[in-house]
């Protein structure tokens, strides 16, 4: 942690709101140090944070914008902390984004200190979701903006967990009846017909990061209502087959795994006020040998097509661990040098 450079102080007046903020065992405030390289000092309800000047204004909007978000009763939590400052620290150019569609996204520029950054985020029931990297920001904008969007790249990049807050964020506003959330049920090194149970039992597992991203947006009697009511289906790809999907968000998860045929049954079931988005890790292909990845056909039939939109994610837009990004890294180094 840097003890050189500028210092400036910040002040905040709720105690109860301040504990918020600093996280437990003032987790929220050494993960602030850690990414932008500062130190911050506790005294009462004055936070003293020294280090570079870009890195204080940065720590210091931070902050400001965290306890914004608690004096609303919104979500502090560490993926908050990180997301904000992620975010903040690419200062991504004012004019990056484009105006939202119908209110459902929001776009914001304001003053922050550094310079006028433009904030893009998705609004939903639990907490507002900051983009953490260009690409990221690129994709929600793709989002409101497209009537069908691949998101493609690699394990931790939010591809799943963006386009499942934009349906939810569509839904909550009116603008779409339904979201519809599907994965092929492709069986990766394990058996379906050894897993205990019905069929909806054998294929849960596949889907349980869909329901894991929904809790993280909805409070969970909000998502067994959805879900009950049929405003939130999640199901096998295998189930799409013969119908128009109107009014709905849908996304399709894991799209690697679906053959050139099944995909172009997908593709084919969008109906009207509909959108879709298509998120698939082209070095995860779990199909049996020879058979030809719909996704990577769909990119290569697709591209050009006025409409559609690409987002190519790489191993510098994983959000998770930061070891992640390094495992990701090294696997693709090693495919590539024994090409």
């Amino acid at each position: 942690m840097s003890t050189d450079g500028t210092m400036k102080q910040i002040e905040f007046f709720d105690n109860r709101l301040l504990m918020d903020l600093v996280g437990p065992q003032d987790k929220h405030i050494l993960r602030i140090e850690e990414l932008l390289t500062v130190s911050i000092a506790i005294r009462g309800n004055r936070l003293t944070i020294t280090g570079l000047a870009e890195n204080t204004s940065c720590a210091k909007m931070a902050l400001e914008q965290l306890y914004q978000k608690l004096q609303k009763q919104q979500i502090v939590d560490l993926p908050e902390v990180e997301s904000i400052i992620h975010f903040l620290s690419k200062k991504p150019h004012k004019n990056g984004a484009s105006q939202a569609q119908n209110g459902a996204f929001q776009t914001q520029t304001e003053p922050l200190g550094l310079e006028e950054i433009n904030q893009t985020f998705i609004q939903t029931k639990r907490r507002q979701i900051y983009p953490r990297t260009q690409k990221q920001s690129n994709y929600i904008q793709a989002m409101q903006n497209h009537d069908m969007v691949f998101g493609i790249g690699p394990a931790g990049t939010g591809k799943t967990y963006l386009a499942v807050a934009a349906g939810v964020s569509l839904l909550l506003s009116g603008k779409i009846e339904r979201i519809i959330l599907s994965r092929p049920a492709v069986e990766a090194g394990e058996h379906l017909g050894f897993l205990p149970g019905d069929m909806r039992e054998k294929v849960d597992p596949y889907l349980r990061p869909l329901y894991d991203a929904l809790h993280d947006m909805l409070p969970a009697e909000q998502v067994v209502k959805y879900i009950a009511s049929r405003e939130i289906e999640i199901a096998p790809l295998a189930f799409m087959r013969g119908r128009t999907l109107t009014d709905a968000f849908v996304i399709l998860d894991e799209a690697q795994n679906t053959t050139a045929m099944q995909m172009k049954m997908f593709l084919t079931r969008l109906g009207s006020n509909a959108r879709m988005v298509i998120n698939g890790d082209l070095t995860q292909i779990d199909l049996p040998s020879g058979t030809t990845s719909g996704l990577k056909e769909a990119m290569r039939i697709l591209n050009g097509i006025d409409d559609i939109n690409f987002t190519l994610f790489t191993e510098a837009d994983v959000v998770r661990h930061p070891l992640v990004s390094k495992i990701v890294k090294a696997y693709d180094h090693d495919i590539n040098s024994n090409e």
